[in-house]
């Protein structure tokens, strides 16, 4: 039996028919016709500033969208959400991230259990330990202060940590701090290289301590430390994950384990103890502040009106392109060299949380899900996909992420990075026309024939819709606040099409295949397989 609600589903045929009616008309002329257009498409939360004027709605339709948001439950949700309740139901789990950057007594419960004093002896866990490893009270194996990280994870346990330090590190840090989530070896290989095994710390994150890159990974790296430091190596090993028994096994130190719960998805746990690597390689006060960031925009998210509310009115601006007007993909350009790893830290949380066909109780969705997202730093896109953007037959939804004051070297140069970012928004928009690129070319001289040759090849159609978000500076609580804010979008967007946003079963299957792939590359007896996958499998072990 269907048991969607009627009232959801006319209010998604109000949306549809909104955007059929925004796709018969240009978003440029929105601005004559409604007065109070960008007042009402703007909304500053948080530290950050986003514009939604140039999306393809009227003011009616966002109306429209708001009544779809509000017909599907997401006030409740919103509030089901922070009280931790059960809301990724396929493995019986809140998800109650904002827990982890909440400030100290802010009482959160998981399922009923209190849950934020643990969080906080365990953060007072990460500031000493980070403090200590600084300061050099803590050393290694041979006495000597540690002088670089390695961090060892892959998938939730390897994006937000690898995006935070790349957004913030230091010129000239005094810990660097290195990554590894590969199996390929090649990539343990080059973050080992130069480093002096009795000054390094290799952090292992594992969620289960069973994935099979990260372990890899792992006994390679310890096998490193070995080879230069004997058995006494193990001290130089620091593990977070939610089986703190398996860690230890392992080989990990008790007092250098630092667990987190079943309950933090991977890719909303930066937050946690996952977070240790950055706590150690920038100072416990960075990563404080990145956690205050976030807190933050929860609490915006929490008490905003939808009307008014950042995640709701980009998750509905996404929503609307590609449920309404059928654009399935999305790019996302931060015109910040710091933060040209967030592309690829918004394709795990949006497309592996929201990546679904089913619904929440195993229906078909009724509606399109989560749409392909990819990117680059501004200027570099736009001499790589932006020909794409501007002049190919699909239209592609663009997320525009800026930061007023630069981060290093010269302002003027910053002012030509921002002036890029505005500029190619409003070239999205506006476009520009055969009769305009005509008369242009007559002006220059050029003969008719030609110009009729050349004009269509230099003409914009514009109306290509983007969003623009804009950070005051590159800081630890802006950027925390941009992460909180993608998380919470994600989390409407799964309350829109009635899907849990906090599982992955989709990771699982190639998974299991892959070992018994691995079990038949090793020598082990032959598996079933299909006659495409066993003629691969004959070849590799030529």
């Amino acid at each position: 039996m269907d048991l969607r609600v009627p009232e959801t589903d006319a209010a998604w045929s109000r949306l549809q028919a909104a955007a059929g009616r925004a796709s018969e008309r240009r978003i440029a002329d929105l601005f004559r016709t409604e007065p109070d257009r960008l007042a009402r498409l703007s909304v500053s939360a948080a530290g950050l500033d986003l514009d939604l004027s140039k999306q393809p709605w009227s003011l009616g339709d966002l109306d429209v969208a708001i009544d779809l948001a509000r017909a599907s439950g997401l006030e409740a949700a919103r509030t089901a959400l922070f009280a931790g309740e059960v809301v990724n139901r396929s493995e019986g789990r809140p998800a109650l991230h904002m827990a982890l950057r909440a400030p100290p007594g802010a009482g959160f419960r998981a399922a009923g259990a209190p849950v934020s004093p643990e969080i906080e002896a365990t953060r007072a866990r990460i500031a000493a330990f980070a403090e200590a490893v600084r300061s050099g009270d803590r050393r290694g194996a041979a006495g000597k202060p540690f002088r670089a990280v390695v961090h060892i994870g892959i998938g939730g346990s390897d994006l937000g940590p690898r995006l935070v330090w790349e957004a913030l590190k230091p010129l000239s840090p005094a810990i660097e701090l290195r990554f590894a989530a590969n199996v390929d070896p090649a990539e343990l290989a080059q973050a080992l290289t130069g480093l002096d095994p009795a000054e390094t710390l290799v952090v292992v994150v594992s969620k289960t301590f069973t994935t099979l890159e990260t372990l890899t990974n792992a006994e390679t790296a310890r096998a490193w430390l070995r080879d230069a430091l004997g058995a006494r190596a193990d001290s130089q090993l620091v593990a977070v994950s939610a089986a703190p028994e398996k860690a230890r096994a392992f080989g990990v130190p008790e007092d250098q384990v630092f667990a987190f719960w079943d309950w933090v998805g991977g890719r909303y746990s930066v937050w946690s103890a996952v977070g240790l690597s950055c706590a150690v390689a920038l100072g416990f006060e960075v990563f404080e502040a990145l956690l205050a960031g976030g807190a933050a925009m929860d609490a915006h998210f929490f008490q905003a009106p939808l009307e008014a509310n950042a995640p709701v009115l980009l998750a509905l601006a996404h929503v609307f392109n590609g449920d309404g007007l059928g654009r399935r993909v999305r790019a996302v350009v931060p015109y910040a060299q710091r933060l040209r790893l967030f592309p690829a830290f918004l394709q795990q949380l949006e497309m592996e949380s929201n990546g679904k066909r089913v619904d929440a109780q195993g229906r078909p969705v009724a509606h399109p899900t989560a749409t392909a997202v990819f990117g680059d730093a501004g200027t570099n896109g736009q001499h790589a996909f932006f020909q794409y953007l501007h002049q190919g037959t699909d239209i592609v939804p663009v997320d525009i992420l800026a930061v007023r004051e630069p981060t290093d070297g010269d302002p003027a140069g910053q002012r030509k990075l921002l002036a890029n970012a505005v500029a190619q928004a409003e070239a999205l928009m506006i476009g520009r026309s055969q009769d305009e690129v005509g008369a242009e070319l007559a002006a220059a001289g050029r003969p008719p024939a030609e110009i009729a040759e050349l004009a269509p090849q230099r003409a914009f159609p514009g109306d290509r819709p983007s969003s623009f978000i804009l950070l005051d500076r590159l800081s630890p609580e802006p950027l925390g606040a941009l992460i909180a804010l993608y998380e919470h979008k994600v989390f409407v967007e799964g309350v829109l099409w009635g899907i849990n946003a906090f599982d992955q079963w989709g990771v699982e299957l190639g998974k299991t295949l892959a070992a018994r792939v691995l079990s038949d590359l090793e020598g082990g007896p032959p598996g079933a397989h299909d006659p495409s996958t066993a003629a691969l499998i004959a070849r590799l072990k030529r």
